[in-house]
């Protein structure tokens, strides 16, 4: 089965009025937009988690863009577990399965360096969470550019070592290898996982990778929900699309037809 749905459901004002308009047009997932401050009170969080549940909506989370496991500074290291585990609190309330994040940079440190530091921390951060009985599953993100810790085969490492899940964003992958990307063969490489937390977008790249997000490319989407659905990959996909209603609501089409 695969589920669409919408990045951004607004505060607690705008956060019933947004979920009973996903449920309306039939889509069946949200994503909470973290990405600058984690926004929502405990109470406010289990009354629209409770929400969503009644509406069949399941709920993510994109935590803070301020992540750097691998920097040389510990304090931000220190700093960027607190956002991860932030929203990880706040997750466990809202009923939301996946925390996705941008897991670092690589640096002045080699790719391997950075793999073993960030897979330390990881590994830190999954015993926090197991110890606390949230439950939610740190999902690191295949990212954008090279210079970012997140290539494919990097993510799916560091997820299956670290015990965790995993986000892959088609968009980031695309513009990480300049365009040049085959998504039959980035589906292949998903087989064997009971549910995988997707994001989809148009991307507008330059040669050092990704620029920012654009409508969604409809003939580019249908590539990939083709693939998906011969794969049989059970997964959810989430538009982050600037118009990001009303391009999930393209690919729900696409996904029902």
């Amino acid at each position: 089965m695969i589920k669409i749905g919408a990045s951004g459901i607004g505060g607690k004002s705008e956060a019933k009025g947004n979920l009973e308009y996903l449920n309306k047009n039939k889509l069946n997932a949200a994503e909470v937009a973290f990405t600058y401050s984690v926004y929502l009170k405990k109470e406010d969080a289990i009354e629209i988690g409770k929400l969503a549940k009644e509406l069949n909506i399941d709920l993510s989370i994109h935590a803070s863009y301020y992540v750097n496991l691998n920097s040389p500074e510990k304090k931000k290291v220190v700093m960027s577990k607190k956002r991860i585990l932030d929203a990880c609190e706040i997750g466990h309330h809202l009923g939301a399965k996946y925390i996705v994040f941008h897991p670092g940079f690589v640096g002045k440190s080699t790719r391997e360096e950075t793999y073993e530091k960030i897979k330390k921390e990881m590994i830190t951060l999954q015993k926090y969470i197991e110890e606390k009985k949230w439950k939610v599953k740190l999902a690191p993100e295949t990212t954008g550019k090279v210079s970012v810790f997140g290539s494919l085969d990097e993510t799916l490492k560091l997820a299956k070592e670290s015990g965790t899940a995993f986000c892959i964003d088609f968009a980031h992958l695309k513009a990480r290898n300049n365009g040049n990307i085959d998504f039959k063969e980035v589906i292949k490489k998903l087989k064997g996982h009971k549910h995988i937390h997707c994001h989809y977008s148009g991307i507008a790249y330059s040669e050092k990778g990704e620029k920012n997000h654009i409508p969604i490319e409809i003939k580019e989407f249908k590539t990939i929900i083709k693939e998906l659905k011969k794969q049989k990959i059970n997964c959810t996909i989430i538009c982050e699309a600037p118009d990001t209603y009303e391009d999930a609501i393209k690919m729900q089409n696409e996904n029902k037809s």
